[in-house]
């Protein structure tokens, strides 16, 4: 048996402010994980953490508080594309680009206030995260943007490739670039991201100098550790032919990077 994993992410933005909260469960059983700008607080009871379409309810001994959500933005189709049909190590799934929040959390007796703030969420699902992978979202712009991008090693078949996946949110506009549309990936590392698909191009330069250490699933079990920065500074770029639609500067990108090797095309 490989063992199974199902997990949403919920993350939630104002004013430099960011809470993350990792809900799901595991053949080694439930879990709950909280990144905030500065700590990463963990718990394996989900009976006090209340989650629906609408909002998030905590009430825990460090963090309690309610967010409401404001209409989810879904993408137009399933993330995975044709391959949500075969046999997967980890599947994707993208619920909501972007959100307005009202409410906020009370975390070690300090409120963060998330009225009017943005929100995202996404899932993942299967046995085991990538061996090798790169993730980042950010929505933290001063006009209507979000971006969710990832490169990894997808095992299919007896054989391993690197796949993308990636949407631009722009002014009510989604551009989907991945691997089932013919994306090239230029370039992946800590440093940065960049990724051409016909006329498209997605240049992502990335500083994450500080990151918290989170549990990942192998194997049905949460027994692995990645890094996440939800705070990493990041420029982007992004072209239709020569014209250049967008560059942005955020110092609230969420990102994880765990490649080690990735060849340039």
């Amino acid at each position: 048996m490989q063992g199974y994993f199902a997990g949403r992410y919920f993350k939630h933005q104002k004013d430099g402010n960011t809470i993350c909260f990792i809900i799901g469960r595991a053949d080694s059983g439930s879990f709950l994980q909280v990144i905030t700008n500065d700590q990463i607080l963990q718990s394996d009871d989900l009976t006090h953490c209340h989650v629906g379409p609408r909002g998030l309810t905590v009430n825990l001994p460090r963090i309690r508080g309610k967010v409401t959500y404001g209409p989810l933005t879904p993408i137009r189709s399933d993330i995975m594309g044709p391959f949500r049909f075969l046999p997967m190590q980890c599947r994707h799934e993208v619920i909501s680009m972007r959100h307005t929040l009202s409410g906020g959390f009370l975390i070690d007796g300090s409120w963060i206030d998330l009225n009017g703030g943005l929100g995202y969420i996404e899932g993942d699902k299967g046995s085991s995260f990538p061996r090798e992978y790169l993730w980042l979202h950010c929505n933290d712009f001063p006009q209507e943007l979000s971006v969710m991008a990832s490169v990894a090693d997808i095992p299919l078949c007896g054989m391993h490739f690197m796949g993308c996946i990636c949407v631009v949110l722009y002014r009510g506009m989604e551009y989907r670039l991945a691997t089932y549309h013919g994306v090239k990936i230029l370039a992946a590392s800590r440093h940065q991201l960049i990724l051409k698909q016909g006329p498209l191009r997605l240049e992502i330069a990335v500083d994450a100098s500080h990151s918290h250490p989170l549990r990942a699933p192998k194997s049905g079990h949460m027994t692995e550790t990645i890094h996440e920065s939800n705070c990493a500074a990041a420029r982007f770029r992004f072209w239709d032919g020569k014209s250049l639609l967008f560059d942005e500067t955020s110092r609230n990108c969420s990102f994880e990077c765990n490649l080690r090797t990735f060849p340039i095309f």
